[in-house]
């Protein structure tokens, strides 16, 4: 497995996990479980910001308190189901800015197709976190990994839900220094490049679409 894989494991991560991979959990159930863990798997994407001091008063002394220090973060979903992922970690970070990358899946050749991207200023000055639920063949990563390094990001980061071994092999093959934060890693692909045992189609399931 990666080097550059952080599996975030915590008892509640596990468990909203499994309730999201049931069948029968509804579209509501599983935006809110998706939108729960997504906080866990920024928290540990964040873990290493940097921080500087600055001088506040409590309300018994002042005190060099830590803060945060440098660019804001930018967030970048990868559409549409990307978007389930962003509502948490922008909870964590609310001023952080926006990207969006639009890409599907070609169902023939399991290749991206870009269909939008925007992405904020100077992305090369702030840490840069893709999320998207699923990391699955990874040409999709791949491809928006891709799209943010080419507008001049250096500090970037893969936060999702479930990752199959394939993925992150191909991942740390066409982007080493990108790290991958994930609740789980399954067992394979199947044959039409899901993943198993997975949970279905994360963006069907998020917006109880076919």
């Amino acid at each position: 497995m990666s080097e550059n894989l952080v599996l975030v494991d915590h008892p509640l991560v596990q468990h909203k996990l499994t309730l999201m991979r049931d069948k029968d959990c509804s579209t509501g159930k599983f935006r809110t479980l998706l939108r729960e863990i997504s906080l866990f798997l920024g928290y540990e994407a964040l873990r290493d910001l940097p921080l500087t001091t600055t001088r506040i008063e409590t309300p018994l002394t002042e005190m060099d308190a830590p803060i945060l220090d440098g660019k804001k973060l930018v967030f970048v979903s990868i559409l549409r189901a990307g978007n389930g992922l962003l509502d948490g970690v922008l909870e964590l970070a609310p001023a952080a800015r926006v990207g969006f990358v639009g890409l599907y899946r070609d169902p023939e050749t399991l290749q991206p197709v870009e269909y939008y991207k925007k992405l904020p200023a100077n992305v090369q000055a702030r840490p840069v976190i893709l999320v998207d639920p699923m990391l699955a063949t990874a040409n999709s990563a791949i491809a928006a990994i891709d799209n943010v390094k080419a507008a001049g990001a250096v500090d970037v980061r893969f936060i999702c839900l479930l990752a199959a071994p394939e993925g992150v092999a191909k991942m740390a093959q066409h982007h080493p220094d990108v790290k991958i934060y994930t609740a789980a890693v399954d067992e394979k692909l199947n044959e039409k490049g899901y993943i198993v045992p997975g949970l279905g189609d994360a963006g069907d399931r998020m917006f109880g679409t076919k």
